[in-house]
């Protein structure tokens, strides 16, 4: 994997590839809410020899610094676009975790002839329907908790909260560590991130997924109400949904093999329809 480089109006995004000029379909994967490229380490292993790969680390996060918070989810869907045209992608799958998983569903919203196929782990649909006013409410109202939470315990609290496995865990707090010092950085990423969310479901769009997909969540996911809206998300669109046994919000580093699995079925489904 070689680390590249997107400029947009408020910063520079940086991105990992690799050069697998034969691959029958391009894959980006995009990590969740103050996570980084790291997140995918097990996907990336298990697929760099056989496909074109794409990871980054979203605004603002980790390496893509400095960057301005002066962007919405659809910028975010915009730059990957201008990333998948940069390296000669046409065609992308997007695995999204979290909040990955919406700048999915926006990618999908704006360029719905592009998008082939969409892997959501430990996300939740970006539709208004599932949410509550009081949930909205609540995510434009986050960056204070984050900003004045004593560290020792976010740091805590981040790690267990989200994985169950030691990989998971320790993986994690590898991420947070990055902003070890500069806690008003970490609470403005947060912050910003769910405000986009927030504005996104208030927008009330389709963001409908017209491409082959597939939902996964975590059975000891506590992040938010994400197995409620996986469920609903399931019985509204009748996209499949599988569950991980033993794993939190992270699925992918608490079980990577059944999940490499599950992503490896839908790229087959996603080569053979050509």
């Amino acid at each position: 994997m070689v680390e590249k480089t997107y400029e947009t109006p408020c910063g520079t995004i940086r991105y990992w590839t690799n050069d697998k000029k034969d691959s029958p379909v391009a894959i980006a994967f995009l990590p969740g809410l103050t996570a980084d490229h790291r997140l995918f380490d097990r996907q990336v292993s298990f697929f760099e020899d056989q496909y074109k790969l794409l990871v980054w680390d979203a605004p603002a996060h980790a390496a893509s610094w400095p960057f301005a918070f002066d962007f919405d989810l659809r910028d975010k869907a915009v730059w990957l676009d201008g990333i998948f045209q940069q390296e000669g992608i046409d065609s992308p799958v997007i695995i999204g975790q979290s909040m990955g998983g919406y700048v999915g569903q926006m990618y999908a919203q704006h360029f719905p002839e592009r998008l082939k196929g969409f892997v959501s782990i430990d996300s939740a649909p970006l539709q208004r329907q599932y949410v509550t006013a009081i949930e909205i409410w609540l995510l434009k109202r986050m960056e204070p908790v984050y900003r004045y939470y004593p560290w020792k315990s976010l740091l805590k609290s981040g790690t267990n909260g989200v994985a169950t496995s030691a990989y998971g865990r320790k993986l994690m707090r590898d991420m947070m560590m990055v902003y070890d010092g500069d806690q008003a950085r970490y609470a403005a990423i947060s912050g910003h991130g769910f405000r986009m969310l927030a504005q996104a479901m208030e927008a009330d769009l389709p963001y409908e997924i017209k491409c082959p997909a597939q939902l996964i969540c975590g059975e000891k996911d506590r992040a938010g109400s994400c197995i409620r809206y996986n469920k609903a998300w399931h019985w509204q669109t009748g996209i499949p949904l599988a569950w991980i046994k033993g794993a939190g919000h992270n699925s992918n580093t608490d079980a990577p093999d059944e999940v490499n699995r599950l992503i490896g079925e839908l790229l087959k489904k996603v080569s053979s329809q050509g």
